[in-house]
């Protein structure tokens, strides 16, 4: 193998999905030069249920408030998005908009949109003033001293040495930057099974494209999702607890098959769908429990620090959140001169303040969802309620009033009132 000489960035980035872009744009917002590198060629596709939610939305509108009307714009590769339906265990279905005055919004509160086109779009915002992105270049080891991180990276047959004061994990699942950290277990109580597929011609897809979560009995504590795509495709999937999957021998597959061809909510709605490409699996690492996202010279962002929502099992919000809170902790880190675990400690503080309540209530919410009675109530209760469904809508956007649903007097007061 060939070899190249060695190079120094300020900070080095693995990977280049929202998590990684996300933090090269911060980066760049704060003057910080840095290499982002992916062993990927873009465009490239990513298993995922492709929703940006209104994390992902805030985060671009601190970037540069511009983008979102640029989304909004671009309807072939990206649809608004207004709301979820509901679908409970027992067929009730309920549309919670995601916001409670909709008329009066600027810009969609959501997009859907394919990861092959967001993460190239993405990658045409980063600055080349401060970025420069190497893609087709695979880091294959990390040696971290008191000085300096260094990466070895495999390239077409060259190997590129590149050091750096500090390295960012946002190389996923299976991060070079979290096997430096922490011993990688997975726990499949903390870990998701999930499956993708593309179908076209599903029918009864909501005007506004809302996203679908059905919970059926079988797939608790977990759930079916369906979301409108652009081009009239949909994006179907399965999401469920691995330490279920591997208890029951679930082939989550042949389980999905099963449930969109004789489900009575669902079978009508694929009789002339089609299949578009593979259905694909992957893991995902959920953020119920605390893990050690920094130490000296490192820190994890997005899925590598395993920041997935519990129950709905979004990832891509708080991995662009995670890369905004890791740029401002560089900038201090810079400022200082300091690139210690100490130092750098700060980032988990950070991460664990804004997420850990969020984080903490999906827990919950997952745990609930195994009880199919209480998940029926509250369903039929919003379908009726009109107040009720105000609330929901309103948690979308206030934890403290989301965080009612853990307290035992909320369901008391749904089963008397």
């Amino acid at each position: 193998m060939g070899h190249s000489s060695s190079e120094h960035f300020p900070v080095v980035i693995l990977g280049a999905g929202p998590a990684g872009s996300g933090t090269a744009l911060a980066l760049a917002r704060q003057g910080i030069r840095h290499l982002l590198v992916d062993k990927a060629v873009f465009p490239r596709d990513k298993i995922c249920g492709d929703a940006l939610s209104g994390k992902v939305v805030q985060v671009l509108r601190n970037l540069d408030p511009e983008w979102i009307n640029e989304l909004a714009s671009n309807q072939s590769e990206f649809v608004g998005s207004y709301g979820v339906r509901f679908v409970s265990p027992g067929g009730h279905a309920v549309d919670i908009p995601f916001s409670s005055n909709l008329a009066s919004l600027k810009h969609p509160p959501g997009f859907l949109s394919r990861r092959l086109h967001f993460d190239a779009w993405l990658l045409k915002k980063l600055d080349a003033t401060y970025t420069t992105f190497r893609q087709g270049w695979e880091a294959k080891s990390l040696r971290v001293t008191p000085e300096q991180a260094e990466i070895t990276f495999h390239q077409d047959g060259q190997e590129h040495v590149v050091t750096a004061d500090v390295v960012v994990g946002a190389d996923g699942d299976r991060s070079l930057v979290n096997r430096e950290l922490n011993t990688r277990t997975i726990d499949p109580g903390h870990y998701c099974a999930g499956i993708r597929a593309y179908y076209r011609n599903v029918q009864g897809l909501h005007a506004d494209h809302f996203i679908e979560l059905h919970f059926l009995k079988e797939f608790l504590p977990g759930y079916l999702w369906i979301f409108p795509m652009a081009n009239g495709m949909a994006n179907v999937g399965v999401g469920m607890l691995s330490s279920e999957v591997s208890r029951r021998r679930i082939d989550l597959k042949a389980m999905m098959q099963h449930a969109i061809r004789q489900h009575p909510e669902l079978h009508a709605r694929f009789a002339h769908a089609e299949l578009e490409g593979d259905v694909r699996g992957w893991g995902l690492p959920l953020g119920s429990v605390r893990r050690k996202l920094s130490g000296n010279r490192m820190m994890l962002t997005g899925d590598a620090a395993s920041l997935i929502d519990p129950f709905t099992g979004e990832g891509i919000g708080n991995a662009m959140l995670s890369g905004e809170v890791a740029a401002g902790i560089l900038h201090k880190a810079f400022a200082q001169g300091e690139f210690d675990s100490t130092s750098l400690a700060a980032y988990d503080a950070e991460i664990y303040r804004r997420l850990w309540p969020e984080i903490r209530l999906s827990r919950r919410m997952q745990q609930l969802s195994r009880q199919a009675w209480l998940f029926d109530l509250v369903v039929r209760k919003a379908k009726k309620n009109p107040t009720l469904r105000e609330t929901i809508t309103c948690m979308f956007e206030d934890i403290d009033l989301r965080d009612r649903f853990r307290s035992p007097s909320f369901y008391f007061k749904l089963l008397f009132q």
